[in-house]
């Protein structure tokens, strides 16, 4: 399954997320949540401006968006880190994956994206159905430090209070399920090659993806057991 423009628009997010909603490890947002969340974050843009987005992990190396210039930046207060599970995407029911996120603390560099006023609606209604679909992110305006000047860019965090979040992840867990988990969009250790070999043609050094990607490379063993037995996730994730 191939994740684009043409493809997100035509609802291949939902389709992704269904089997896990059937199993009842996910409570997505309805369309209309998903429309008002991306009011809600637009309130108060100055008609007529351009709209910058921060992407640090697949946004960077496929985007799936119309932008008109990016610029590479960092971002203070926020660090990326693979703290949350999935069961779509690269992961699946029988064995969920991991998913890159924004997490509290440190820094991240990136890619800034600028987004033509004209265009703001139609592309960012093409971000919410990719990246709001299922609870687990945060819209959030941030700051962006860049070589040419500071940034006022919309961005996703996660949300620590969501079920699946993890803060406790060992780097032998995180680099066995990142070795061994895949679902339709393909494989973890795809998604992790793709964003350290971008890092590296930004000239972003991130050891902490660079050791993971050591790791999952190096790994020789079998794939972990799921970790959906905890039955607490899909409590709250009907609730």
């Amino acid at each position: 399954m191939i994740l684009n423009r043409d493809s997100i628009k035509k609802g291949v997010v939902s389709e992704i997320i269904r089997e896990s909603v059937e199993a009842g490890l996910m409570n997505p947002l309805s369309e209309a949540e998903r429309s008002a969340s991306m009011r809600s974050a637009l309130e108060g843009l100055t008609p007529g401006d351009d709209v910058w987005l921060f992407g640090y992990g697949s946004l960077m190396w496929n985007p799936a968006f119309h932008f008109v210039e990016r610029r590479a930046g960092r971002l203070h207060g926020f660090h990326r880190r693979y703290c949350l599970w999935s069961a779509g995407g690269r992961g699946s029911v029988r064995q969920p994956g991991l998913t890159l996120a924004l997490d509290r603390g440190g820094s991240c560099h990136g890619l800034a994206f600028r987004i033509a006023a004209e265009k703001v609606k139609e592309e960012l209604e093409v971000v919410w159905a990719r990246e709001m679909g299922g609870r687990s992110y945060c819209a959030q305006w941030v700051n962006i430090r860049s070589d040419d000047g500071p940034l006022r860019a919309l961005t996703f965090v996660v949300d620590q209070d969501h079920p699946r979040y993890d803060k406790s992840i060992s780097r032998d867990t995180t680099v066995a399920y990142l070795a061994t988990s895949t679902g339709p969009l393909g494989s973890c250790a795809e998604y992790l090659t793709n964003t350290v070999s971008h890092l590296d043609e930004l000239g972003i050094l991130d050891s902490q993806m660079h050791t993971l990607l050591e790791g999952v490379r190096s790994f020789t063993g079998t794939a972990p057991n799921g970790c959906w037995e905890n039955e607490t996730w899909r409590i709250a994730e009907k609730s």
